[in-house]
């Protein structure tokens, strides 16, 4: 079976339109949405509905929840802090529901494997955990959770490692990638072989940064949607 697994959508409609059309290029079987679907960019209801429409599977990432919830940690000053009242006002009752019925993980068999997926680590979407770092704790959460694929939203940059006989991945940003390029992640994964193949997608910028500037978004996104980083302070 192949699936198609998107993360951090962070309301771009180009990009996450962009994203399906190669998807659905690819042949997959279906899609995989590793939440964050709203913050940041200036489309968050047209985001939600497509993802709603197309019947996608998606979790909570951190961004949907602290849209769709009051937490009482507020956001550090910055970016994030500047769009999230934003974001909550463009929505209604009924986008607002459909994110807090969004689950914080996602298991399930594909082809006979068993996945797990969640939006940064199990309890805590907001972590940035270090794919690259210690094997043993992804060892255990496989072990722990019973699966043989573990999937880690949140990090905006794509990587897959084998771990034992096992696979962990995160699939990269389809809204807001940090690879240092232009154009969204996506990730086709074999659950058969457990073959994780990434692909940069380029999208039109041009409606994009169109709806930041009308809206008053932070000018510095526009940076990060055309080169992939966050421009270097100082």
């Amino acid at each position: 079976m192949r699936l198609g697994v998107l993360s951090d959508l962070h309301a771009n409609l180009p990009a996450l339109e962009a994203a399906l059309e190669v998807l659905r290029a690819e042949g997959v079987d279906e899609v995989l949405v590793l939440g964050d679907l709203v913050g940041y960019g200036p489309h968050p209801r047209q985001v939600i509905h497509k993802v709603w429409k197309e019947g996608l599977a998606a979790i909570a990432g951190a961004w949907d929840l602290r849209v769709a919830y009051p937490f009482p940690e507020p956001l550090p000053e910055g970016v994030g802090k500047a769009t999230l009242e934003w974001t909550r006002a463009q929505l209604g009752e009924k986008e607002l529901a459909y994110l807090r019925s969004l689950r914080l993980s996602h298991r399930r068999a594909y082809g006979g494997r068993r996945l797990v997926a969640f939006h940064g680590m199990p309890g805590d979407p907001e972590a940035r955990p270090d794919l690259l770092g210690e094997a043993k704790a992804f060892l255990a959460l496989l072990e722990r959770y019973g699966a043989e694929v573990l999937l880690l939203g949140g990090r905006h940059l794509p990587l897959a490692r084998r771990v034992g006989a096992g696979l962990v991945a995160d699939p990269g940003s389809v809204g807001l990638s940090l690879t240092g390029e232009h154009g969204a992640d996506v990730m086709v994964l074999d659950t058969e072989t457990l073959e994780a193949r990434f692909l940069k997608v380029p999208y039109d910028l041009g409606p994009l940064l169109f709806d930041l500037r009308a809206w008053g978004l932070p000018p510095v996104l526009e940076q990060v949607y055309r080169f992939g980083r966050f421009p270097k302070k100082g």
